[in-house]
């Protein structure tokens, strides 16, 4: 073997060590790099030359090659911020962009996202993170796609469902003979405060998103009422009415009538020993005749899902809108048992219409204390802005509007590999699948071996500063050491050549 051959080995360790020294300063210089993986290197030694020794052959190594360049994908630390939209991932798995209108995926650790003016969901790049539609029931809707907000309102829903739970005051006496009689529509006051017993207000939503007051007026039922001959038990009785402003009131049969604004009109029956709500009737206008005859006021003609009596409203004119009245206690078939009955039946001396009626956990009561109400609350909302964006750790996005709706958007998205090493980086903090890396593997986050999402959270780059220095020290000493193989055999060569005086 040529001594000249050492300069050789000597080169390739200085080659080797200068590579190492490259994958340490690019460790360093992305110590602070979002999501950023480090590598390492590892190095093989090249093909021996086998030469003639007294005890035979033996081998003589060329020197040292690069053998890999790995990525260790072990979790960075997170660092809190204060953006909704700043996602890090627990565990394995990446999150998918692309660019905008194009199929291309990319695959990264960086979760610095936000929606751009067109509500693209996008990373600094402007690559557009990729998940799934949610259905209102959080379910996944199709297959993967761009994330995007194509509408920041949150449409209005009528209401389809009141309820109001109260306290009577069982000791209040009887303010008039009729609550229906005494409301008048054509009065600047439809009802004065001294013919009833308590009222209380829920506000309630259109198909449009409108809102309407409803108030529901309460008195203790009176002997000279139109309901008594119907009544068996006239001490726990009230009377109800469940009205609206008369201008709300577009039905057309009630128009300029002093019944204008009374939706449904009743009597709510109460235990006389648990003071729990019993029973109720409820009765509406049939559409058809004098409002103010009692025969035209026939029993609620449907009941809900649930089991309570409906009526129905018109807020927009020609639409029809059927809201439930949940009072604390519900049909148990949804039936009013017998033939119809109207008010004028009653007051003739027909029996109140009855059902099968349950108790509800929280119910109307009528206790020896002021009247109260305990608990109300309706279905419906109007139109809601988008003021903010949360998203869970299984990745779903939800929007937070302005009518208080919380509505699922989005699930974001993870994918994996089989063969992570194979990815190919492309910059950006983004990798490339290859044919070596396999097929992405996607799903939800937190299952099949995916990681859950950390929401207003960033993944710290991985790089130990510390471990890098040493490994430059280490490798600056490999290379000084190849250095001086080169010097050295350059000064055997000077020998050889002085040989020759």
């Amino acid at each position: 073997m040529s001594i000249s051959s050492s300069l050789f080995s000597g080169i390739s360790g200085l080659s080797t060590n200068g590579n190492a020294m490259s994958v340490i300063g690019d460790n360093i210089a992305n110590v602070n790099t979002i999501g950023f993986k480090s590598s390492r290197t590892t190095f093989q030694d090249v093909l021996a030359q086998s030469v003639a020794t007294s005890a035979g052959t033996a081998q003589i190594g060329r020197g040292a090659a690069l053998s890999t360049v790995d990525t260790l994908f072990q979790q960075g630390s997170f660092e809190s911020t204060s953006s909704a939209t700043d996602l890090a991932i627990g565990g394995n798995g990446f999150f998918m962009v692309s660019p905008q209108e194009s199929e291309t995926v990319y695959y990264t650790r960086a979760g610095q996202f936000r929606f751009d003016a067109d509500g693209w969901f996008i990373n600094p790049e402007g690559y557009v993170a990729q998940g799934w539609t949610l259905d209102e029931d959080g379910d996944d809707v199709g297959t993967l796609q761009d994330i995007r907000l194509s509408a920041f309102t949150s449409p209005p829903e009528p209401t389809a469902a009141v309820t109001a739970i109260t306290n009577l005051n069982s000791e209040d006496t009887t303010n008039v003979a009729s609550l229906f009689g005494a409301w008048d529509a054509t009065q600047a006051e439809p009802i004065g405060d001294a013919a009833y017993g308590y009222q209380t207000a829920i506000r309630v939503y259109d198909s449009q998103g409108n809102s309407h007051d409803l108030s529901i007026i309460y008195d203790k039922l009176d002997a000279a009422s139109e309901y008594a001959p119907g009544v068996t038990d006239l001490e726990n009785t009230w009377e109800y009415i469940i009205t609206c402003n008369p201008v709300d009131d577009l039905r057309t049969g009630v128009a300029g009538t002093s019944a204008q604004g009374v939706l449904m009109r009743g009597t709510l029956t109460y235990d006389s020993q648990s003071g729990a709500l019993e029973s109720m009737s409820a009765f509406v206008y049939d559409g058809a005749g004098d409002p103010t005859d009692p025969a035209n006021w026939t029993r609620s003609t449907t009941f809900s899902a649930e089991g309570y009596p409906q009526f129905t409203a018109q807020f927009i004119t020609g639409v029809d809108q059927v809201i439930s009245a949940q009072f604390g206690t519900r049909s148990t078939d949804g039936t009013w048992g017998g033939a119809a009955v109207t008010v004028a039946d009653v007051a003739g001396g027909a029996a109140l219409p009855t059902s099968s009626w349950e108790p509800q956990a929280l119910t109307s009561t009528q206790y020896a204390s002021s009247s109260t109400t305990v608990y109300q609350t309706q279905d419906g909302y109007g139109t809601g802005f988008l003021e903010s964006i949360s998203v869970g750790t299984d990745g779903v996005m939800t929007g937070h509007y302005s009518n208080g709706q919380i509505l699922n958007l989005y699930r974001v998205g993870l994918a994996k590999f089989n063969n992570q090493q194979a990815l190919f980086k492309v910059g950006g903090n983004l990798w490339a699948a290859t044919r070596e890396s396999g097929d992405a593997i996607t799903g939800r986050p937190g299952e099949n071996g995916l990681g859950r999402i950390a929401p207003n959270s960033l993944e710290q780059s991985n790089v130990d500063i510390a471990a890098e220095f040493v490994k430059m020290i280490t490798t600056e000493r490999g290379f000084q050491a190849n250095s001086r193989i080169i010097t050295t055999v350059d000064n055997m060569l000077q020998e050889l050549i002085n040989l020759k005086r």
